[in-house]
């Protein structure tokens, strides 16, 4: 090779290698035992603590943060999955809303919806207590009867009245069960409208509100 093609060379490697740290930038920290540090990458020495990376010109191009522990990462991954999820209900509750309202104009859509989910449950418990009454009177009739056994004892009745007595005392223990879950359910539902309608009246007072989009 000639003198010239070395220099050439040489002259196209010095330029490589310019390139090369000006598109990597220089890295200087000073480390836990005070020592000033640069390299052409990341330093390890300083993994636990802030490195500035300089553009060739010696100015500073960003601040590198300090390499995190896993311990601090699961931290931080922690409060973003916590935010996510926050987001994720108050996007929820936005759209719930907005359901809300486009189904409940005012109150009265609202009751009414409240009567059709009570309906059936109270079908239900008509049903219920108007066999109920039934029983009664059918408890009336076999009160008259056992009037011709005055003092005996239960096991002494004859079999068919025994056995009239039973079949009454299981219905009204399954009417009073149905009565009882039909109750329940019909609180479940009004709880569930009451707590709607608490919602609804805070929205539509938004609504009203000055510069709210209607």
């Amino acid at each position: 090779m000639t003198r010239a093609g070395a220099r050439m060379g040489l002259g196209l490697l010095g330029a490589g290698w310019a390139m090369l740290v000006q598109a990597q930038g220089i890295y200087t920290c000073v480390d836990g035992q005070g020592r000033h540090i640069t390299s052409d990458r990341p330093i390890k020495e300083c993994i636990d603590r802030a490195q500035k990376e300089l553009n060739p010109s010696g100015s500073l191009r960003r601040e590198v943060g300090p390499s995190l522990t896993a311990s601090e990462r699961a931290q931080i991954e922690a409060r973003e999955r916590r935010a996510a999820e926050e987001q994720a209900r108050n996007n929820e509750e936005i759209r719930r809303s907005r359901a809300m309202l486009s189904r409940y104009r005012d109150q009265a859509a609202h009751d009414r919806a409240r009567a059709e989910a009570l309906a059936p449950v109270d079908g239900v418990l008509a049903l219920a207590q108007q066999r109920m009454q039934a029983l009664d009177k059918q408890r009336q009739l076999l009160d008259r009867e056992l009037e011709f056994y005055p003092n005996t004892p239960p096991e002494k009745l004859p079999p068919k009245l025994r056995s009239l007595l039973d079949e009454h005392k299981a219905s009204v223990a399954a009417q009073q069960r149905v009565i009882a879950e039909q109750d329940a359910e019909r609180k479940r539902v009004n709880d569930r409208y009451d707590e709607e309608l608490a919602r609804l009246r805070q929205l539509w007072t938004e609504q009203t509100l000055p510069g709210r989009p209607r």
